[in-house]
């Protein structure tokens, strides 16, 4: 099994860590606030996990998964994720985050914003369209009918089909978008954002997705 490093174990990397562990990953979990705060989580998840610094975790993973605000994201280690796949999770919000003209014009997608950070990894957005506390209790097997979807975005093949893969196995159908500049269509104030949808629906969500320059 894959080793999935941690880069943020807040709300969402802390769901996505239940679900690696539940399906024999080892994980690695750092934070902002120093390994020594994750004393708790780890004993939770049990000998599959262990806590460092995000420097740590970006070096021995296979798979990361980037979830912290979109603020820090120059703190994301660089060299240690060079030619990985690196999950991005993160959502803008400018109350939160920020201003950032790039992303107010439009010029430019979250994801996008990290793949220019990490220019040798493989950034694919996922996970960034869910309540974190779905993560856990809204997966479902394989051919359930009404399986919930979500999608996966990235401009390596291989990469999205990695995170396809996690994602299935965590009990979510997947649908692809084949670029970072398409996934503006599941970010907030999109149909899709939030919503539980099958593959069938979430397809028209993202069809019907529209911003501001286009309209």
């Amino acid at each position: 099994m894959a080793a999935i490093g941690f880069i943020g174990s807040g709300k969402i990397g802390s769901q996505l860590a239940r679900l690696a562990v539940g399906q024999g990953h080892d994980v690695v979990l750092s934070n902002s606030r120093g390994p020594e705060t994750l004393r708790d989580l780890v004993a939770e998840l049990g000998p599959h996990a262990r806590a460092g610094t995000s420097a740590e975790a970006a070096a021995a993973a296979d798979v990361a998964v980037v979830t912290i605000p979109l603020r820090a994201i120059d703190t994301v280690p660089v060299e240690p994720l060079a030619g990985k796949v690196v999950i991005d999770t993160s959502n803008y919000y400018s109350a939160r985050d920020g201003q950032i003209s790039e992303l107010d014009s439009q010029e430019t997608t979250v994801s996008e914003l990290l793949q220019r950070h990490l220019p040798t990894s493989k950034v694919v957005k996922a996970f960034n369209h869910i309540m974190f506390s779905q993560l856990t209790t809204d997966g479902q097997p394989a051919g359930t009918p009404g399986r919930r979807a979500l999608v996966v975005a990235g401009d390596d093949s291989d990469a999205r089909a990695t995170v396809a893969q996690l994602i299935d196995s965590f009990g979510f159908d997947v649908l692809e978008l084949t670029s970072l500049a398409e996934s503006w269509q599941i970010q907030k104030d999109t149909p899709g954002y939030g919503a539980r949808e099958t593959a069938e629906t979430l397809r028209a969500a993202l069809a019907a997705a529209k911003r501001d320059r286009d309209m």
